[in-house]
């Protein structure tokens, strides 16, 4: 007897309808972005119903971001695609494409009567097997620097290969390199400054040594300031006028009008005198400076910027070695911000403020010009994607085989592993092999390849014991990776695996969708 214990509007969908419904949101989402996939993969546009803007990206994390869900299961893989972007940078396509490759096996397994659970216990033991593969394949050069850094520039142009960077891949790989090695060893990427500049074309794109602030100089102050030391502040500097809210003044005479004002600018005058007791010669304000306060300071003789957003002031703060003061009347407690010379420089028709020799001698700022805005946006998102997953690769140093190679591996490992099984687990861990080799499928089909004909290649070429074997996307043949170069973050890889399995067991596991009544909106 069934019997409805919901409260109205209340739905429920269960064991075969629930699976069901899992399946297909999962699948349609991996068959959405597996199109984006490699170096041949498309873009998707992406445009915003309330706004019209335009999103031209093939960038998986991104993509996700922007569609709207309804389908429970769909947004879990959003949800691992988002902690990929998170913890390595890139791989987030991947990571969606396995996940729903490996539901599309799971959901034959179950049309065969193989039980979830007895899916998911063949799944882990061929996780456990490939990320064992994985390991034994990496390779760690951090020893040897000039060879690690040659690794480090592979990673880099692998990365961008699939990006809209990868006519011009050499360039932005050595540009991404030199601006992660200069934080020695850190992965706090708020030291790399990305400031973008429609304009020119994208290899007119440069590394700056130091800090670039998208602002420009007071008036009356020099253009150019050699050993300064700069006091960083959040603080109001426009109280030249009368601010009197939610009350009234009553005068009898203009006179004591003049008064009050005369008040404010002693006020004013001695907030200024305050801020240059600390024996600085440039003041950053994240607040507006009025014209008053701003020639008090400059016949001091101390250079004003002002309206350095919240952004700015953090990073220049994090630069500079100061600290972000509101308060003046402790010069003895603030910590100043210093470097060799700030001067006024042109990118485009646009004026900006450099800091030269900052504190931190590993901050850098990276000026990325391009056609359009989007195309300045997107290549923005691919530069970001490479500086994460080297800033991970200088901490987690070994490295692997890209280009599909690395999955033929694991997928090799997981079949050897499941001749060993007895019982239905050997036939999901097949399963799991199988899902695996579709990523080089993938990558062939997306560059118009045969991929029957190159994967089988592949396996053959794997099972003779070339293990550097991988998919040459330009030639549209098997070749060697060693040689080509084409090299990823073990990290990278390991972390796919990881979370594509674990997301792929959990929507496994659900026999049962319950989704509750919607909040009503009372009519006031």
């Amino acid at each position: 007897m069934s019997m409805n214990i919901f409260g109205a509007e209340a739905t429920e969908e269960k064991a075969e309808n629930a699976r069901l419904s899992s399946f297909v949101g999962a699948l349609a989402l991996g068959d959405l972005v597996k199109s984006t996939l490699g170096p041949k993969g498309m873009n998707k546009i992406l445009q915003s119903a309330s706004t019209g803007d335009i999103n031209v990206t093939n960038d998986g994390a991104t993509i996700l971001k922007g569609i709207q869900l309804d389908n429970a299961a769909a947004k879990i893989l959003v949800n691992i695609s988002k902690v990929q972007d998170d913890e390595v940078g890139d791989g987030t396509t991947s990571v969606c494409v396995l996940a729903a490759e490996l539901l599309r096996e799971a959901e034959k397994l179950i049309a065969m009567k193989i039980h979830p659970q007895t899916i998911v216990e063949g799944y882990r033991i061929a996780s456990a097997a490939a990320l064992k593969a994985l390991e034994k394949a990496a390779v760690d050069h951090s020893a040897e620097p000039v060879q690690f850094r040659q690794d480090l520039f592979n990673i880099a142009r692998t990365t961008l290969s699939s990006k809209v960077l990868s006519q011009d891949k050499d360039y932005f790989a050595n540009l991404a390199v030199d601006a992660v090695l200069r934080l020695k060893g850190s992965t706090d990427l708020d030291h790399i400054q990305i400031i973008k500049k429609v304009g020119e074309k994208l290899t007119d794109s440069y590394l700056d040594e130091g800090f670039i602030l998208d602002k420009t100089i007071g008036i009356n102050c020099p253009k150019r300031l050699e050993n300064a030391k700069i006091l960083i502040a959040n603080t109001s500097m426009d109280t030249d006028k009368i601010k009197i809210f939610g009350a009234r003044v009553k005068v009898d005479g203009t006179g004591k009008l003049a008064e009050l004002e005369r008040a404010e600018r002693e006020k004013m005058k001695a907030k200024v005198d305050d801020i240059a007791s600390h024996g600085i010669n440039c003041f950053v304000n994240r607040q507006l400076i009025y014209n008053y306060p701003e020639s008090l300071l400059s016949e001091k003789g101390i250079v004003t910027i002002e309206h350095a957003d919240f952004e700015g002031v953090e990073r220049l703060s994090l630069v500079t070695g100061g600290e972000i003061a509101s308060t003046f009347e402790r010069p003895d407690l603030v910590k100043l911000g210093r470097c060799d010379l700030i001067e006024e420089i042109m990118i485009g028709e646009d004026k900006l403020i450099k800091f030269s020799g900052v504190a931190a001698g590993e901050a850098c700022t990276v000026v990325l010009r391009g056609s359009t805005s989007q195309m300045v946006d997107e290549a923005e998102r691919s530069l970001h994607d490479a500086l994460s997953v080297l800033s991970q690769t200088v901490k987690e140093t070994r490295v692997v085989l890209g280009g599909g190679c690395s999955e033929m591996l694991m997928s090799c490992a997981v079949e050897e592993e499941a001749r060993k099984i007895t019982g239905k687990k050997a036939i999901a861990s097949e399963a799991f092999g199988r899902a695996l080799r579709q990523i080089p499928t993938i990558l062939a089909d997306n560059a118009g390849y045969d991929s029957s004909d190159l994967v089988s290649k592949l396996r053959a070429a794997h099972y003779e014991g070339q293990f550097d074997a991988g998919l040459d996307m330009n030639e549209g043949k098997v070749g060697s990776m060693k040689k080509l170069g084409i090299t990823e973050s073990y990290k990278l890889k390991r972390q796919v695996v990881l979370s594509a399995s674990e997301a792929a067991e959990m929507i496994l596991r659900v026999d049962d969708i319950l989704r509750a009544t919607p909040r009503r909106r009372e009519a006031v």
